[in-house]
């Protein structure tokens, strides 16, 4: 019987791989461990684990601290932890108005930022080379001695084929099928990030990710995070996993149904939650580039009619909130976009609808809190997005991979 060396060869390094990253998770959630603590609990053998950890401290994944000292007698063991100095993620942020770029330490700290509005010019490649240049920008402000980009991760505002790296639809911007990845990943050949690992994905999901990703201290399961600005989207996260869809959809909640017959909405239908929600919602005859920037002006300035929209948004929010609870049982909902900077003329009104509807049937309302990046949350969130990705190993290739298997395929 003939053996496939090759593919044994191939099957010996992707296990490596997973045990490798097994152990970048593990501390992860789980920092200051030692070596004999890692192999107890990833179920590894000691002689295992002891080379896998030097690998990676010589790769920059990990760092070992030193001991504290307890008065015991006999040798203590070494903690380690993920390294928050030297492997770094890029995220960002494709908005309706610009984009937002951060670059994060692995365990989630923001190290440089930067922004960008888009200008005049709202099409796909000109705005795609607005994110290449803030990307770069931010990446300026690294140490290039001592730090190295590991994955990208960007958050979009619409479906999202990741494996291919196509944008569907984001009815905001008007844009339908873009190849994000592909456009992208020419804005930055020949720069520092050629070649980095690219991950692509929905606003909602992306800042899911992050408050999973990031927030070692609370396992939630299932987690929704609903966003709203000037439209409405939801990551789920169930099992530890994204809940993406067939075609990348799940979690566009802003096209939810909520009133039959209701205002128009970007999408075409009628009656949207987003239609319903999102800032147009709140303001429907201004013609301001940032409406959000317009309701908190008016609702600073004591305008009645803006309060009673911002009110009424917020209640359609509470029944949104009620449809997606009955939907999944999340072990919590997390608020984020824009919109939350309204505060609580917007979520008071949201919270006692989801309150009301729960009393109704004898329940109690799940737990709810706002995103804790703020307006960061998709950007942090898309950086997140990166190391979920590079550290599962069989879950979800790269573009760039994904990219490159189909090259071959058509060879």
């Amino acid at each position: 019987m003939l053996v496939d060396l090759s593919e044994a060869a191939g099957h010996q390094q992707l296990l490596k791989g997973i045990n490798r990253m097994a152990l970048v998770r593990h501390l992860c959630a789980n920092p200051g461990r030692s070596r004999a603590d890692l192999a107890v609990e990833v179920q590894l053998t000691k002689s295992t684990v002891s080379m896998l950890v030097r690998e990676l401290i010589d790769e920059g994944w990990l760092i070992e601290r030193e001991v504290v000292a307890t008065g015991e007698l006999g040798r203590r063991p070494t903690p380690l932890y993920v390294d928050p100095s030297r492997l770094v993620l890029v995220g960002a942020e494709v908005g309706i108005e610009g984009v937002r770029v951060v670059v994060t330490a692995l365990t989630g700290e923001v190290l440089a930022q930067a922004r960008s509005g888009y200008g005049s010019a709202r099409g796909a490649k000109s705005c795609i080379a607005v994110l290449a240049g803030a990307m770069l920008r931010a990446c300026k402000q690294l140490d290039a001695q001592t730090q190295r980009v590991i994955g990208i991760g960007v958050g979009l505002p619409g479906g999202v084929d990741e494996a291919t790296g196509f944008l569907h639809f984001a009815p905001n911007l008007q844009w339908r099928d873009v190849p994000v990845g592909e456009l992208l990943g020419e804005k930055l050949a020949g720069s520092a990030l050629a070649g980095v690992p690219l991950f692509l994905q929905n606003e909602a999901d992306v800042a899911a990710i992050g408050e999973m990703e990031f927030n070692p201290g609370e396992a939630v399961d299932p987690l929704l995070f609903v966003s709203v600005s000037q439209g409405v989207g939801a990551g789920v996260i169930v099992g530890d996993r994204l809940l993406v869809g067939r075609r990348g959809f799940a979690g566009e909640v802003g096209h939810i149904v909520l009133q039959v017959g209701g205002p128009e909405c970007s999408c075409g239908r009628r009656g949207c939650a987003e239609a319903l929600i999102g800032a147009r919602a709140m303001l429907p005859n201004a013609t301001d580039d940032d409406l959000l920037a317009e309701v908190q002006r008016r609702l600073a300035a004591g305008d009645a009619e803006t309060g009673r929209a911002v009110k009424k948004a917020g209640s359609y929010l509470g029944v949104l909130l009620q449809n997606l609870a009955s939907a999944y049982d999340p072990g919590c909902i997390v608020l984020g976009g824009a919109a939350i900077e309204l505060g609580e003329a917007f979520l008071q009104p949201a919270l006692r609808t989801l309150n009301d509807y729960a009393e109704a049937a004898s329940l109690s309302p799940p737990p709810v809190r706002t995103s804790r990046f703020g307006v960061d949350a998709v950007a942090v969130g898309a950086a997140a997005l990166a190391r979920y990705r590079l550290t599962r190993p069989l879950i979800a290739p790269a573009y760039a991979a994904a990219r490159e298997a189909a090259k071959q395929e058509a060879a």
